[in-house]
């Protein structure tokens, strides 16, 4: 993500998490937001400029960037009236060193007056100097079955289409996806990087399931551990490395593991760190 990220500004630009405090149309079974909520978000009574304040302060100790991307990821952030969601964008947007928005969502939670907006403000009708956009959806699976058993309350094509949508009306399209969910095999891991592939996608985001305290799938885990069938670090790797060898080149790789504080995490417990895992991926 990184690399995509400097290609498209020519310098190191970061993402501040904010949380907008707006909710969810629904719970799906493996879901807990707080399991990446920041620790200065909304809900201790901050307000967007203020995360991002201390959030942009945090991100410095690592050196300073070229600009920062507001990145609206707990929860479904085009969840709301269209005057509070673009109330919040725009705080945001109009924050000192901040050059565009991600913002994580649902496929079936983003209105044609919201994407009217969009597209007038940084795709097809935007003027030329306009702040950049990112449109993370979270697509979690390409199977119907299984958004069906998870409790996502949408379909694959619901996904597909909310995707060829905003990218008709020029807006840039990440999506999400969770590999290992219920009853999901090997083939259909494979699957699922072929139909993304033939999406105009520019990042994607890999997560393992992971179990969460709080969380309806914990329930199930501890009656019923042998329905899962959840990941090493060793099977997770090589499943990684056959994926990206179906998946398209050039869609970018925002992140390839699930980053839930430990203390929330019921299994697996692999005790690794994302860049120890990455070393693992890339070893031959």
């Amino acid at each position: 993500m990184g690399e995509y990220l400097q290609s498209v500004f020519h310098g190191k630009v970061r993402k501040i998490a904010v949380d907008a405090g707006l909710g969810c149309p629904g719970r799906c079974a493996y879901c807990s937001n707080a399991a990446f909520s920041p620790s200065y978000s909304f809900r201790s009574g901050r307000s967007v400029s203020a995360q991002l304040a201390d959030g942009i302060r945090f991100s410095e100790r690592k050196g300073k960037a070229m600009g920062y991307l507001a990145y609206f990821q707990s929860y479904t952030n085009t969840f709301g009236s269209l005057d509070r969601l673009v109330e919040l964008y725009e705080e945001a947007l109009a924050y000192p060193g901040v050059l565009g928005l991600v913002i994580a969502t649902r496929p079936d939670c983003i209105s044609p007056q919201l994407m009217d907006w969009m597209q007038g403000r940084s795709g097809s009708s935007a003027g030329k100097e306009h702040p950049y956009l990112l449109v993370e959806i979270g697509v979690e699976s390409t199977l119907d079955r299984t958004l069906e058993a998870v409790g996502r309350g949408h379909t694959w094509e619901c996904a597909r289409q909310t995707i060829l949508e905003l990218d008709r009306r020029g807006i840039n399209t990440g999506a999400h996806l969770i590999l290992g969910l219920l009853g999901e095999t090997h083939d259909d891991f494979m699957a699922h990087a072929r139909a993304l592939s033939a999406l105009p996608l520019k990042t994607l985001k890999l997560h393992q399931l992971q179990i969460i305290e709080g969380t309806p799938f914990a329930r199930e885990y501890r009656d019923n551990p042998e329905q899962f069938n959840l990941f090493t670090p060793q099977s997770y790797a090589q499943t990684v490395r056959d994926f990206l060898s179906f998946l398209r080149p050039g869609i970018a790789l925002d992140r390839f593991v699930s980053e839930a504080p430990q203390s929330m995490v019921i299994a697996p417990r692999w005790g690794m760190k994302p860049g120890e895992f990455e070393s693992l991926l890339w070893e031959q």
